[in-house]
């Protein structure tokens, strides 16, 4: 359940109503905040940017990043996926992908969780495409997803009975993410959940 969908659907309803907002940020991974608050390291002001490597075309060398961009916004999915089974990202990968803003609302989300007594089973669906990349004293890129929900279900954690959520959530949601190359590693710094159906 992500951000979007989670936030309409279980604990984090930033921009939802208050009725859907104790559901919303359970299962919203992370990106519908303002905050700006933040976890772990932040990168380098000395950190390279991107430099040309022995690729034979400025093209090759794109799908590169691409592909880094990509890999990164993966790992951090999948270690989000799997702080929501238990309501904690502790013993996962969650911060060495994640960080700023998207961590703070994961973390957010975790805690709602824990407090509700609530877990998740199964896993969403994404399918990013990175659509910017701007070569900056720190590179930024731009993800566009579209996420998919239907088998990520929030759950009772003592009853293992699913949590009901508003029949109006997408359960198939446009997203954005902003990722920020630090050194030679991308992190994911904000997640935003549209509030469309893709």
């Amino acid at each position: 359940m992500t951000r979007q969908v989670h936030h309409q659907a279980v604990f984090a309803g930033r921009n939802l109503a208050a009725a859907a907002m104790a559901l919303c940020a359970a299962l919203s991974l992370a990106g519908c905040g303002d905050s700006d608050s933040g976890a772990d390291a932040s990168p380098s002001k000395n950190s390279p940017t991107q430099t040309a490597d022995s690729s034979p075309s400025a093209s090759s060398t794109a799908d590169t990043e691409d592909a880094a961009v990509i890999a990164a916004y993966t790992s951090s999915w999948d270690a989000q996926t799997e702080a929501y089974k238990k309501a904690s990202s502790a013993g996962t990968d969650l911060k060495k992908n994640t960080t700023f803003q998207a961590l703070a609302d994961i973390e957010n989300d975790l805690s709602a969780m824990r407090k509700a007594g609530q877990v998740t089973t199964g896993k969403p669906v994404i399918n990013p495409k990175v659509v910017k990349m701007s070569d900056a004293e720190v590179p930024k890129a731009t993800v566009r997803d579209c996420i998919d929900t239907t088998n990520w279900t929030l759950i009772d954690k003592t009853s293992k009975k699913e949590v009901p959520l508003p029949s109006e959530r997408l359960t198939k949601y446009a997203s954005t993410a902003t990722l920020e190359k630090w050194g030679t590693k991308w992190m994911v710094t904000k997640l935003t959940a549209q509030d469309q159906t893709c």
